[in-house]
């Protein structure tokens, strides 16, 4: 058996994490989906679908689902961290004794971390060392229309080409391609930023704005993103990308973003609270603005 074809673990059951095990499962693989909420891993059980975060798509027959940690990971050589940012340091931390010597771990995890406003990346390396292949998961995409199969593309960038080639190959599908690089921290740049542009886009048109503005505004929030980026070293073609023009596009013009979503609800007068509960899951431009603001800053002085 190839590490391609090696049993993989995703942790996070929400829409993402649900919809990229569901892709795993239709590219050939042997896939456990873990959630650390005991009652809602029973109901997806029970329904064979995640009602919650991804209504109406029935999961595949061969799609495990596990919330105990330990046993989720207890046969499986890579693993794929699919939780909100505010989270990921707290997973990464029950994940490290739990890993085997030749584990490898991808995240599809977009944002910083709060507080410290660190890339995820850095943050991996604190809690589990430089030894372990990493490898970060993004582009333009939405869960749904992942689930359901449409055509979709991502990158796949690690320092560890091996890696990334290794997680593109279990993505792939016929509606699915994963393309590769070695720059880990201009993915995360253009992944993070692009959400916060998102929530700026929606409240141009909750304001009423029109198409100008918001044109504007992402070709503006472009070039703060190639600036930023470059400044954490990225490398300025990925915000060309997937990861980043790609995904910025999407996100700051289609309704299925939550941030954008957000967006239009403030500028139509809802406050952050009101609007927030609405959405119902976790929106993440919200903490990242306050990051990259700070990141700014810091990169100004």
């Amino acid at each position: 058996m190839t590490r391609q074809q090696s049993p993989i673990a995703v942790l996070g059951a929400g829409s993402w994490g649900t919809a990229l095990a569901i892709q795993l499962c239709r590219a050939g693989g042997s896939v456990t989906l873990w959630g650390h909420e005991s009652e809602l891993m029973a109901n997806i059980s029970a329904a064979r679908c995640n009602e919650r975060y991804l209504p109406g798509v029935p999961l595949p027959e061969q799609l495990s689902l596990n919330a105990d940690l330990a046993s989720a990971l207890m046969d499986v050589q890579d693993v794929l961290v699919v939780v909100p940012s505010h989270a990921f340091r707290a997973v990464l931390t029950q994940l490290r004794p739990l890993l085997k010597n030749d584990t490898r771990l991808a995240w599809a995890t977009k944002g910083l971390e709060s507080g410290s406003g660190k890339l995820l990346h850095e943050v991996a390396e604190e809690v589990l060392g430089k030894d372990i292949a990493t490898a970060v998961v993004s582009g333009p995409t939405f869960a749904g229309e992942v689930a359901e199969g449409l055509p979709t593309a991502v990158t796949v960038a690690s320092t560890d080409i091996v890696f990334a080639a290794d997680m593109a190959a279990r993505l792939h599908s016929k509606t699915f391609r994963a393309y590769t690089n070695d720059d880990v921290a201009g993915v995360e740049v253009g992944g993070a930023v692009k959400n916060v542009l998102a929530i700026a886009a929606g409240i141009a048109d909750g304001l009423g704005y029109g198409a100008n503005a918001r044109t504007a505004l992402i070709t503006r929030g472009l070039a703060e993103m190639m600036r930023l980026g470059e400044t954490l070293h990225g490398q300025r073609e990925t915000f060309m990308g997937l990861a980043g023009l790609g995904d910025l596009v999407l996100t700051c013009t289609d309704d299925q973003s939550r941030n954008r979503r957000l967006g239009l609800a403030l500028g139509q007068g809802k406050f952050l609270e009101e609007a927030l509960a609405a959405i119902d899951q976790v929106v993440e431009g919200v903490q990242t603005a306050r990051e990259v603001h700070d990141l700014w800053l810091l990169s100004i002085r």
